[in-house]
């Protein structure tokens, strides 16, 4: 895939226009916005709600190479505890920062390092969204550190009921459970004769 297809702009919310900076070397612009969250910033069980109102501080600011973006973005995490499935919610502040290069500017081809690159006088900021919230989602998310989950017999949340517990017997040795009885009845008509 090439770095055009990476970071082609697209009808996002999280597409800017960055045709006044991006060849005036040392122009800034900064932005405050709330936009909406895009699809895809979750793991399972845990994650942010598509379209959910996420503010935004953004700063363009116009270099050689092309246009350095510093972001940060907070969000609300939303899910559930991976033991108990009790809710799970807090804040995220998300930072990003990312040069996007000129097209002329890019670095080889040969290289593998992955560009950002100015498409049609845009920056799509939304794989930079992505990569700041989606690798700090926890992938196994905790009401708290000590939850002791659910009974895996009967569904109980163990942290309500701390002492609960089951007698289960494997059905493979419930045949064995007879002779421990008659191993202690034996004696006993032993000692009678």
């Amino acid at each position: 895939m090439t770095t055009e297809a990476l970071n082609a702009p697209s009808a996002s919310a999280w597409v800017f226009d960055v045709h006044e900076i991006a060849r005036k070397v040392g122009s800034m612009r900064e932005e405050q916005k709330t936009l909406p969250a895009p699809e895809g910033l979750s793991v399972p069980l845990i994650g942010v709600e598509p379209g959910s109102r996420v503010p935004v501080e953004l700063r363009f600011e116009g270099v050689h190479e092309g246009v350095l973006v510093t972001g940060q973005a907070s969000l609300s995490i939303n899910g559930e505890c991976g033991r108990c499935l009790d809710p799970i919610s807090y804040t995220y502040d998300a930072h990003f920062q990312e040069l996007f290069f000129h097209p002329e500017q890019q670095l080889d081809s040969e290289d593998d390092t992955e560009t950002s690159v100015i498409v049609d006088d845009k920056v799509n900021l939304e794989p930079l969204l992505r990569t700041a919230v989606v690798g700090e989602l926890p992938f196994q998310p905790l009401c708290n550190e000590d939850c002791m989950g659910l009974c895996d017999q009967c569904g109980v949340r163990l942290d309500d009921e701390p002492e609960h517990h089951h007698d289960i017997v494997d059905p493979r040795w419930e045949a064995l459970r007879g002779l421990s009885t008659l191993g202690e009845e034996a004696p006993q008509e032993h000692n009678k004769g």
